[in-house]
């Protein structure tokens, strides 16, 4: 079984969550022009000064997305 990797980009600021919303549409636009099979992407707002945008990826496929894409971090995703 192949291990799935979130890609994580990081905002801070008080237009932090607008910028994670609207990072979020790139990775959807990267995923449609590369045409890979992700379809797990998102937001999350932790509060009005942080908000961090994700990608979803197969462990096998992180380098090359990491080396293109380059997220402030990633970790394991726990389904």
């Amino acid at each position: 079984m192949n291990r799935k990797i979130k890609l994580i980009w990081d905002f801070r600021g008080p237009v932090a969550g607008k910028t994670a919303e609207h990072h979020e549409k790139h990775l959807k636009e990267y995923i449609a022009f590369e045409k890979l099979d992700l379809n797990n992407t998102g937001y999350q707002h932790f509060n009005e000064m942080y908000s961090m945008a994700y990608m979803v990826v197969e462990e096998a496929r992180m380098i090359s997305i990491r080396d293109a894409l380059k997220p402030h971090r990633a970790e394991v995703y726990e389904d």
